[in-house]
């Protein structure tokens, strides 16, 4: 999915776009979501928008990389337990954020069907951030804090997926006392 051109557009007519994606996604669902009401809620063309966009997910795609720009957070105190608390309470924040949560979901329901969805949220939204936590998981291996048999891969989707989890299916709320539990279940397991 290739971005547009920022020389060649207004960016006062880039935010109205995006915040009216937003704003229509939350208040239709991403499936309700056309260019048609983008144009009209942001009171610019059509052709404005396939100038600049192939789609609604590439739309919602550059919004939701806008908004989570604080995710890519990760700090390092030497405390990875703390580290990884720190960066995945950012996580929830973002998750519960009724806008954020909208466009998220209709975007990860669009990269089911669409390949370069999937592929352009890969990349730009999920893969950055697990490269991050990687290279924390690795520093924490090297320095005795984890095993060093790990494979931080498995560690970051055993740590983030439970918060996808409800995210998508909504079986209960995303909260910072649920990054305790699977940090804790992760750190000391569930054995008696």
């Amino acid at each position: 999915m290739t971005s547009p051109n920022p020389d060649r557009r207004s960016e006062r007519a880039r935010q109205a776009i995006l915040e009216a994606a937003l704003e229509l996604c939350q208040q239709q669902s991403f499936a309700g979501l056309t260019m048609e009401g983008i144009a009209k809620r942001a009171g610019v063309g059509k052709q404005t928008i396939y100038r600049w966009w192939p789609s609604k997910a590439a739309i919602l795609l550059e919004a939701l990389m806008e908004r989570a720009v604080d995710t890519l957070d990760f700090p390092d105190t030497g405390d990875v337990v703390a580290d990884l608390r720190t960066q995945m309470t950012l996580v929830v924040h973002a998750f519960n954020d009724p806008m954020f949560s909208a466009y998220s979901r209709g975007l990860i329901a669009a990269a089911q069907s669409d390949p370069e969805i999937a592929a352009a949220v890969v990349d730009t939204v999920i893969k950055p951030r697990v490269d991050l936590c990687v290279e924390r998981l690795e520093k924490a291996q090297k320095s005795g804090d984890l095993r060093a048999d790990l494979d931080p891969q498995d560690v970051v989707e055993l740590l983030y997926a439970p918060l996808y989890y409800r995210l998508l299916l909504h079986t209960r709320p995303v909260t910072e006392a649920q990054v305790d539990t699977i940090l804790q279940l992760t750190f000391t397991g569930v054995a008696g």
